[in-house]
């Protein structure tokens, strides 16, 4: 029931938002049960368009975002304590609890890798501010090696970045609804400043004034606005942050991504790695130290004993074990 509803409510919220500006976009917390798949959805984000009502939810099972509209979901509001308590054998939930483990330190936080029998790596791609263009060559790539079988990858995008480079945006998204890549998109800010020559204290979301709602809350508006579904996941720019603005995000229902593979700096991705290039023309040692990685794997790829694995069924067997 769920893969048929899924579309139907995706192409509709399509139809409805094209071209137009959602408004009132604020976190909420709750859950509801759809009218149409009966599946129970934790609810995380409520918005209106064109007078009508729609929420941002997750599925605590599979941990797949939908945007769904308030008459076909009979929505409960609770705290998040509460949604916790009821959820609490869900990989989601799981999940959160497990990530506010992870905050260690001013760099590096949140989940690094996954399971390290995984044959294989998770790919994410970061797209910070630039005015470089997208390292298309890591798709095409990508098309090129698993066309029997699309690659899963996540793409961190900033908000900037999306305002940039709209085309690529576009481009970007139309390969995954072409089932020629399967992203999961990730929050990776709205403005990801960073300055010269200032210490980590006091850079990316730690310089002072930022306000984390904002840089959190509008990169989703923004993709809604081109009708991209945020998922649960959060990338720090930089991969710094600090206790406060880490409980922060996951007060908000995310989950934050670092990384033990950032291959621009040399690191050597292992069984379970989750892999950091950047795709936005500023860092392409990175992209090329992928596509030596894969040329190595090629082989391995083939006879499907290496590959690329996906974010979220990778995170839930980490936190099933």
């Amino acid at each position: 029931m769920r893969f048929l509803f899924l579309p139907v409510v995706l192409i509709l919220f399509s139809m409805v938002i094209k071209g137009q500006a959602i408004s009132g976009y604020q976190p909420v917390s709750g859950w509801g049960m759809s009218n149409r798949s009966s599946l129970e959805l934790i609810v995380l984000r409520q918005f209106e368009e064109n007078g009508r009502s729609w929420y941002l939810a997750v599925n605590p099972l599979t941990l797949d975002t939908e945007i769904i509209s308030s008459d076909s979901l009979g929505f409960t509001p609770a705290t998040m304590g509460i949604i916790r308590s009821k959820y609490s054998d869900t990989p989601y939930i799981k999940a959160l609890k497990r990530a506010a483990l992870y905050h260690n330190g001013i760099q590096n936080a949140g989940f690094r890798r996954f399971s390290s029998s995984q044959p294989g790596i998770v790919l994410t791609a970061d797209l910070c501010p630039s005015h470089h263009p997208l390292d298309s060559i890591l798709f095409k790539s990508l098309l090129g090696i698993f066309k029997n079988n699309p690659a899963p990858i996540g793409i961190s995008v900033s908000g900037r970045w999306i305002n940039e480079h709209p085309m690529d945006l576009k481009w970007l998204d139309s390969l995954d609804k072409a089932g020629k890549v399967r992203v999961t998109w990730i929050n990776h800010s709205y403005n990801h400043f960073t300055f010269d020559s200032v210490p980590l204290r006091k850079n990316f979301l730690l310089a002072p004034g930022t306000d984390i709602k904002s840089e959190v809350l509008n990169t989703e508006e923004l993709l809604l606005e081109n009708r991209i579904v945020p998922s649960i996941f959060f990338r720090f720019p930089g991969l710094v942050s600090n206790s406060a603005i880490y409980e922060m995000v996951i007060d908000r229902g995310l989950i934050p991504l670092g990384s033990d593979a950032w291959l621009a700096k040399g690191q050597h991705p292992q069984g379970g790695s989750i892999v950091l290039i950047h795709a936005n023309g500023n860092e392409h040692k990175g992209v090329v130290a992928f596509l030596q990685l894969l040329k190595k794997q090629r082989q391995s790829i083939i006879s499907k004993k290496w590959g690329l694995f996906d974010l979220k069924k990778s995170l839930i067997e980490l936190v099933s074990q």
